[in-house]
Protein backbone atom coordinates (compact mmCIF):
# COMPACT_ATOMS: atom_id res chain seq x y z
CA UNK A 1 0.00 0.00 0.00
CA UNK A 2 2.81 2.37 0.80
CA UNK A 3 4.45 1.75 -2.61
CA UNK A 4 1.23 2.34 -4.49
CA UNK A 5 0.68 5.59 -2.61
CA UNK A 6 4.13 6.84 -3.59
CA UNK A 7 3.47 5.96 -7.23
CA UNK A 8 0.14 7.80 -7.19
CA UNK A 9 1.80 10.83 -5.61
CA UNK A 10 4.55 10.88 -8.24
CA UNK A 11 1.98 10.59 -11.06
CA UNK A 12 -0.05 13.42 -9.57
CA UNK A 13 3.07 15.52 -9.26
CA UNK A 14 3.97 14.86 -12.91
CA UNK A 15 0.46 15.74 -13.98
CA UNK A 16 0.62 19.03 -12.10
CA UNK A 17 4.00 19.87 -13.61
CA UNK A 18 2.74 19.11 -17.13
CA UNK A 19 -0.41 21.18 -16.60
CA UNK A 20 1.53 24.14 -15.24
CA UNK A 21 4.05 23.93 -18.08
CA UNK A 22 1.26 23.92 -20.70
CA UNK A 23 -1.07 26.36 -18.96
CA UNK A 24 0.62 29.68 -18.03
CA UNK A 25 -0.93 29.94 -14.61
CA UNK A 26 1.59 32.58 -13.52
CA UNK A 27 0.66 34.78 -16.46
CA UNK A 28 -3.03 34.29 -15.69
CA UNK A 29 -2.46 35.37 -12.08
CA UNK A 30 -0.53 38.46 -13.27
CA UNK A 31 -3.39 39.39 -15.62
CA UNK A 32 -5.92 39.03 -12.83
CA UNK A 33 -3.80 41.18 -10.55
CA UNK A 34 -3.65 43.89 -13.24
CA UNK A 35 -7.37 43.81 -13.81
CA UNK A 36 -7.21 42.15 -17.23
CA UNK A 37 -9.88 39.51 -17.70
CA UNK A 38 -8.20 36.56 -19.40
CA UNK A 39 -9.51 33.08 -18.91
CA UNK A 40 -7.54 29.89 -18.53
CA UNK A 41 -9.35 28.56 -21.58
CA UNK A 42 -8.17 31.55 -23.63
CA UNK A 43 -4.57 30.91 -22.61
CA UNK A 44 -4.88 27.23 -23.49
CA UNK A 45 -6.36 28.21 -26.85
CA UNK A 46 -3.35 30.45 -27.48
CA UNK A 47 -1.08 27.51 -26.81
CA UNK A 48 -3.03 25.38 -29.24
CA UNK A 49 -2.87 28.11 -31.88
CA UNK A 50 0.91 28.32 -31.46
CA UNK A 51 0.69 31.82 -29.99
CA UNK A 52 3.06 32.82 -27.19
CA UNK A 53 0.65 33.98 -24.45
CA UNK A 54 3.12 36.45 -22.96
CA UNK A 55 3.33 38.26 -26.35
CA UNK A 56 -0.40 39.00 -26.04
CA UNK A 57 -1.13 39.25 -22.33
CA UNK A 58 1.77 41.56 -21.39
CA UNK A 59 0.88 44.22 -24.05
CA UNK A 60 -2.77 43.86 -22.96
CA UNK A 61 -1.75 44.57 -19.35
CA UNK A 62 0.31 47.56 -20.53
CA UNK A 63 -2.61 48.96 -22.51
CA UNK A 64 -5.01 48.43 -19.58
CA UNK A 65 -2.70 50.29 -17.22
CA UNK A 66 -2.41 53.15 -19.75
CA UNK A 67 -6.19 53.45 -19.89
CA UNK A 68 -6.60 52.02 -23.39
CA UNK A 69 -9.31 49.57 -24.28
CA UNK A 70 -7.84 47.00 -26.67
CA UNK A 71 -9.54 43.74 -27.57
CA UNK A 72 -7.30 40.77 -26.82
CA UNK A 73 -8.65 39.00 -29.88
CA UNK A 74 -7.38 41.81 -32.13
CA UNK A 75 -3.98 41.59 -30.49
CA UNK A 76 -3.83 37.85 -31.15
CA UNK A 77 -4.98 38.34 -34.75
CA UNK A 78 -2.26 40.94 -35.32
CA UNK A 79 0.32 38.57 -33.85
CA UNK A 80 -0.81 35.75 -36.13
CA UNK A 81 -0.56 38.13 -39.13
CA UNK A 82 3.13 38.64 -38.36
CA UNK A 83 2.88 42.00 -36.63
CA UNK A 84 4.69 43.35 -33.61
CA UNK A 85 2.02 43.59 -30.93
CA UNK A 86 4.21 45.22 -28.31
CA UNK A 87 5.31 48.00 -30.70
CA UNK A 88 1.74 48.69 -31.77
CA UNK A 89 0.58 49.00 -28.16
CA UNK A 90 3.52 51.30 -27.36
CA UNK A 91 2.59 53.46 -30.36
CA UNK A 92 -1.04 53.65 -29.21
CA UNK A 93 0.07 54.70 -25.73
CA UNK A 94 2.44 57.36 -27.14
CA UNK A 95 -0.25 58.68 -29.47
CA UNK A 96 -2.79 58.87 -26.62
CA UNK A 97 -0.29 60.79 -24.46
CA UNK A 98 0.47 63.18 -27.36
CA UNK A 99 -3.24 63.69 -28.09
CA UNK A 100 -2.89 62.17 -31.58
CA UNK A 101 -5.87 60.32 -32.99
CA UNK A 102 -4.67 56.80 -33.80
CA UNK A 103 -6.94 53.78 -33.89
CA UNK A 104 -5.70 50.25 -33.34
CA UNK A 105 -6.65 49.17 -36.86
CA UNK A 106 -4.64 52.04 -38.34
CA UNK A 107 -1.62 51.30 -36.18
CA UNK A 108 -1.80 47.60 -37.06
CA UNK A 109 -2.02 48.41 -40.76
CA UNK A 110 1.05 50.67 -40.54
CA UNK A 111 2.97 47.98 -38.67
CA UNK A 112 2.04 45.28 -41.19
CA UNK A 113 3.09 47.62 -44.02
CA UNK A 114 6.65 47.39 -42.73
CA UNK A 115 6.91 50.83 -41.15
CA UNK A 116 7.84 51.54 -37.56
CA UNK A 117 4.58 52.92 -36.19
CA UNK A 118 6.15 53.89 -32.85
CA UNK A 119 8.87 55.89 -34.62
CA UNK A 120 6.19 57.57 -36.77
CA UNK A 121 4.28 58.68 -33.66
CA UNK A 122 7.48 59.96 -32.08
CA UNK A 123 8.32 61.82 -35.30
CA UNK A 124 4.89 63.43 -35.24
CA UNK A 125 5.71 64.84 -31.82
CA UNK A 126 9.40 65.55 -32.45
CA UNK A 127 10.03 66.41 -36.14
CA UNK A 128 13.02 64.86 -37.88
CA UNK A 129 15.74 66.71 -39.81
CA UNK A 130 16.81 65.14 -43.10
CA UNK A 131 20.07 66.43 -44.57
CA UNK A 132 20.46 66.21 -48.33
CA UNK A 133 23.81 65.46 -49.98
CA UNK A 134 25.69 68.24 -51.75
CA UNK A 135 23.73 69.14 -54.88
CA UNK A 136 25.47 70.82 -57.84
CA UNK A 137 23.56 73.14 -60.18
CA UNK A 138 24.53 75.75 -62.77
CA UNK A 139 23.26 79.32 -62.99
CA UNK A 140 22.57 81.07 -66.29
CA UNK A 141 26.01 82.70 -66.31
CA UNK A 142 27.66 79.28 -66.42
CA UNK A 143 28.97 79.19 -62.83
CA UNK A 144 28.41 76.03 -60.84
CA UNK A 145 26.77 76.36 -57.41
CA UNK A 146 26.91 73.58 -54.81
CA UNK A 147 24.24 73.61 -52.10
CA UNK A 148 23.27 71.39 -49.19
CA UNK A 149 19.89 71.64 -47.48
CA UNK A 150 18.33 70.48 -44.23
CA UNK A 151 14.69 69.43 -44.47
CA UNK A 152 12.57 69.36 -41.31
CA UNK A 153 9.76 66.83 -41.71
CA UNK A 154 6.96 65.51 -39.55
CA UNK A 155 5.39 62.09 -40.04
CA UNK A 156 1.95 62.10 -41.61
CA UNK A 157 0.27 59.11 -40.03
CA UNK A 158 -2.63 59.14 -42.48
CA UNK A 159 -0.20 58.64 -45.40
CA UNK A 160 2.22 56.19 -43.83
CA UNK A 161 0.59 53.31 -45.72
CA UNK A 162 1.45 53.76 -49.39
CA UNK A 163 3.35 57.04 -48.94
CA UNK A 164 6.85 57.62 -50.30
CA UNK A 165 9.84 57.64 -47.97
CA UNK A 166 12.82 59.87 -47.23
CA UNK A 167 14.57 59.09 -50.53
CA UNK A 168 11.69 60.66 -52.46
CA UNK A 169 11.78 63.80 -50.32
CA UNK A 170 15.54 64.16 -50.83
CA UNK A 171 15.20 63.65 -54.58
CA UNK A 172 12.43 66.25 -54.86
CA UNK A 173 14.34 68.78 -52.81
CA UNK A 174 17.42 68.23 -54.99
CA UNK A 175 15.33 68.72 -58.12
CA UNK A 176 13.91 71.96 -56.71
CA UNK A 177 17.40 73.27 -55.87
CA UNK A 178 18.67 72.52 -59.37
CA UNK A 179 15.71 74.22 -61.06
CA UNK A 180 15.89 77.27 -58.77
CA UNK A 181 19.63 77.78 -59.27
CA UNK A 182 19.24 77.19 -63.00
CA UNK A 183 16.63 79.96 -63.18
CA UNK A 184 18.98 82.48 -61.51
CA UNK A 185 20.71 84.97 -63.80
CA UNK A 186 23.97 84.82 -61.86
CA UNK A 187 25.53 82.73 -59.14
CA UNK A 188 25.86 85.93 -57.12
CA UNK A 189 22.08 86.07 -56.78
CA UNK A 190 22.12 82.61 -55.18
CA UNK A 191 24.93 83.55 -52.81
CA UNK A 192 23.22 86.80 -51.80
CA UNK A 193 19.76 85.31 -51.27
CA UNK A 194 19.97 81.57 -50.49
CA UNK A 195 16.57 81.80 -48.81
CA UNK A 196 15.02 82.18 -52.27
CA UNK A 197 15.84 78.52 -52.84
CA UNK A 198 13.98 77.54 -49.66
CA UNK A 199 10.90 79.58 -50.53
CA UNK A 200 10.77 78.37 -54.12
CA UNK A 201 11.26 74.71 -53.21
CA UNK A 202 8.83 74.85 -50.29
CA UNK A 203 6.09 76.37 -52.44
CA UNK A 204 6.22 73.45 -54.88
CA UNK A 205 4.45 71.09 -52.50
CA UNK A 206 7.19 68.47 -52.46
CA UNK A 207 5.52 66.45 -49.69
CA UNK A 208 2.59 65.43 -51.90
CA UNK A 209 2.23 61.66 -51.94
CA UNK A 210 4.87 61.12 -49.26
CA UNK A 211 4.59 59.87 -45.70
CA UNK A 212 5.89 63.19 -44.37
CA UNK A 213 4.84 66.79 -44.01
CA UNK A 214 7.64 69.24 -44.82
CA UNK A 215 7.83 71.96 -42.17
CA UNK A 216 10.85 73.90 -43.43
CA UNK A 217 13.74 73.73 -45.87
CA UNK A 218 16.94 75.46 -44.77
CA UNK A 219 20.02 75.90 -46.94
CA UNK A 220 22.90 74.75 -44.77
CA UNK A 221 25.79 75.47 -47.13
CA UNK A 222 26.33 77.18 -50.52
CA UNK A 223 29.65 77.00 -52.38
CA UNK A 224 30.84 78.19 -55.78
CA UNK A 225 32.14 75.43 -58.05
CA UNK A 226 33.63 75.39 -61.53
CA UNK A 227 33.03 77.82 -64.38
CA UNK A 228 31.19 75.30 -66.49
CA UNK A 229 30.21 77.89 -69.10
CA UNK A 230 33.84 78.80 -69.77
CA UNK A 231 34.79 75.12 -69.92
CA UNK A 232 32.03 74.46 -72.44
CA UNK A 233 33.15 77.41 -74.56
CA UNK A 234 36.74 76.20 -74.39
CA UNK A 235 35.71 72.72 -75.44
CA UNK A 236 33.62 74.17 -78.28
CA UNK A 237 36.54 76.33 -79.44
CA UNK A 238 38.85 73.32 -79.33
CA UNK A 239 36.33 71.30 -81.34
CA UNK A 240 36.00 74.13 -83.90
CA UNK A 241 39.80 74.32 -84.12
CA UNK A 242 40.05 70.60 -84.83
CA UNK A 243 37.33 70.86 -87.46
CA UNK A 244 39.14 73.78 -89.14
CA UNK A 245 42.43 71.88 -89.04
CA UNK A 246 40.76 68.85 -90.59
CA UNK A 247 39.25 70.97 -93.36
CA UNK A 248 42.60 72.70 -93.99
CA UNK A 249 44.32 69.34 -94.15
CA UNK A 250 41.67 68.19 -96.60
CA UNK A 251 42.26 71.23 -98.80
CA UNK A 252 46.04 70.73 -98.63
CA UNK A 253 45.65 67.10 -99.62
CA UNK A 254 43.46 68.14 -102.54
CA UNK A 255 46.04 70.74 -103.61
CA UNK A 256 48.84 68.19 -103.46
CA UNK A 257 46.74 65.76 -105.46
CA UNK A 258 46.00 68.51 -108.01
CA UNK A 259 49.70 69.35 -108.22
CA UNK A 260 50.60 65.75 -108.80
CA UNK A 261 47.92 65.55 -111.45
CA UNK A 262 49.33 68.63 -113.24
CA UNK A 263 52.87 67.22 -113.05
CA UNK A 264 51.60 64.02 -114.61
CA UNK A 265 49.97 66.00 -117.40
CA UNK A 266 53.22 67.94 -117.97
CA UNK A 267 55.11 64.69 -118.30
CA UNK A 268 52.45 63.47 -120.66
CA UNK A 269 52.79 66.60 -122.82
CA UNK A 270 56.57 66.28 -122.81
CA UNK A 271 56.25 62.71 -123.92
CA UNK A 272 54.05 63.85 -126.78
CA UNK A 273 56.61 66.57 -127.75
CA UNK A 274 59.41 64.03 -127.73
CA UNK A 275 57.26 61.73 -129.77
CA UNK A 276 56.59 64.53 -132.26
CA UNK A 277 60.27 65.49 -132.43
CA UNK A 278 61.14 61.88 -133.13
CA UNK A 279 58.95 62.04 -136.22
CA UNK A 280 60.88 65.04 -137.69
CA UNK A 281 63.87 63.01 -139.06
CA UNK A 282 61.47 60.53 -140.55
CA UNK A 283 59.59 63.36 -142.22
CA UNK A 284 62.85 64.84 -143.56
CA UNK A 285 63.90 61.48 -144.88
CA UNK A 286 60.54 61.02 -146.54
CA UNK A 287 60.84 64.52 -148.09
CA UNK A 288 64.29 63.67 -149.47
CA UNK A 289 63.01 60.47 -151.01
CA UNK A 290 60.02 62.14 -152.60
CA UNK A 291 62.06 65.04 -153.94
CA UNK A 292 60.18 67.70 -152.01
CA UNK A 293 63.39 68.73 -150.20
CA UNK A 294 66.82 69.17 -151.76
CA UNK A 295 70.25 69.06 -150.28
CA UNK A 296 70.70 72.83 -150.50
CA UNK A 297 67.37 73.38 -148.83
CA UNK A 298 68.47 71.15 -146.00
CA UNK A 299 71.78 73.06 -145.59
CA UNK A 300 69.99 76.41 -145.68
CA UNK A 301 67.64 75.20 -142.94
CA UNK A 302 70.60 74.07 -140.84
CA UNK A 303 72.28 77.47 -141.31
CA UNK A 304 69.13 79.26 -140.21
CA UNK A 305 68.88 77.08 -137.12
CA UNK A 306 72.55 77.64 -136.27
CA UNK A 307 72.19 81.40 -136.78
CA UNK A 308 69.14 81.44 -134.50
CA UNK A 309 70.97 79.57 -131.71
CA UNK A 310 73.95 81.94 -132.00
CA UNK A 311 71.72 85.00 -131.66
CA UNK A 312 70.02 83.52 -128.64
CA UNK A 313 73.42 82.87 -127.04
CA UNK A 314 74.63 86.43 -127.74
CA UNK A 315 71.44 87.94 -126.30
CA UNK A 316 71.81 85.83 -123.19
CA UNK A 317 75.42 87.03 -122.72
CA UNK A 318 74.35 90.67 -123.08
CA UNK A 319 71.69 90.23 -120.43
CA UNK A 320 74.23 88.74 -118.00
CA UNK A 321 76.77 91.59 -118.53
CA UNK A 322 74.29 94.46 -118.12
CA UNK A 323 74.61 96.19 -114.67
CA UNK A 324 72.31 98.87 -113.37
CA UNK A 325 73.72 102.38 -113.78
CA UNK A 326 74.05 104.59 -110.70
CA UNK A 327 74.58 107.87 -112.58
CA UNK A 328 71.76 109.60 -114.36
CA UNK A 329 72.05 109.82 -118.16
CA UNK A 330 73.46 113.05 -119.68
CA UNK A 331 71.07 115.37 -121.43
Amino acid sequence: MQLSGIIIFVLLLLAVVIIFSFVPVGLWISALAAGVKVGIVDLIGMRLRRVVPSKIVNPQIKAEKAGLSVNIGKLEAHYLAGGNVDRVVNALIAAERANIALAFERAAAIDLAGRNVLEAVQMSVNPKVIETPQIAAMAKNGIEVKARAKVTVRANIDRLVGGAGEETVIARVGEGIVSTVGASESHKDVLEHPDNISHTVLNKGLDAGTAFEILSIDIADVDVGRNIGAELQTDQAEADKRIAQAKAEERRAMAVAKEQEMLARVQEMRAKVVEAEAEVPEALAEAFRNGRLGVMDYYNMQNVMADTKMRESISQIDKDNVTPSTTPPKK
